[in-house]
């Protein structure tokens, strides 16, 4: 890596950036009060319904923190409902008839989001979706804190000349 080549968060900062940005700008140009940020909840809470804040981290495959943020985020705009769970600690969300009613112009966006993705990917060595999914796999394996103390990693799909 040389010196004036931006570090891996710098780029991916940047990369979120380029994308959201211009997602969330269809949504504007659209009229709807909607962050890409929180299409991995209303998809999850669409296909699953009612669900702890936990069930939907997992089931998106987002840490509990990430899910918790953005679920404040979308109460505050009326998107979601919080009740109490079984559990005093436990807190189960909902989306609101609001929410439920974007659910058609959603779905257009994320199919036209998702062509544009296909074609970025067209334009790539690799699919983005694919290296994000190896990168992503190889940090299961050993995560980013046991490579920075420089911990060998368990295992490896491949080494880099």
């Amino acid at each position: 890596m040389t010196a004036d080549r931006p570090t891996l968060g710098t780029l991916l900062r940047h990369l979120i950036d380029l994308l959201d940005g211009a997602v969330e700008q269809q949504y504007v140009l659209s009229g709807l009060a909607y962050r890409p940020r929180y299409t991995p909840v209303v998809r999850t809470l669409d296909k699953l319904g009612p669900a702890s804040i936990r069930a939907i981290a997992q089931h998106a495959g987002l840490t509990h923190s990430a899910v918790s943020q953005t679920v404040a985020q979308m109460a505050r705009q009326g998107l979601v409902r919080k009740r109490p769970g079984s559990d005093a600690r436990e807190q189960i969300i909902a989306l609101t008839p609001a929410a439920r009613a974007m659910l058609p112009a959603l779905q257009r966006h994320w199919t036209k989001t998702n062509a544009a993705a296909h074609a970025l990917d067209d334009e790539l060595t690799m699919p983005l979706s694919d290296l994000l999914v190896e990168a992503i796999a190889a940090l299961d394996r050993s995560s980013f804190a046991r490579r920075i103390e420089n911990k060998p990693a368990r295992s490896r799909i491949r080494k880099r000349k």
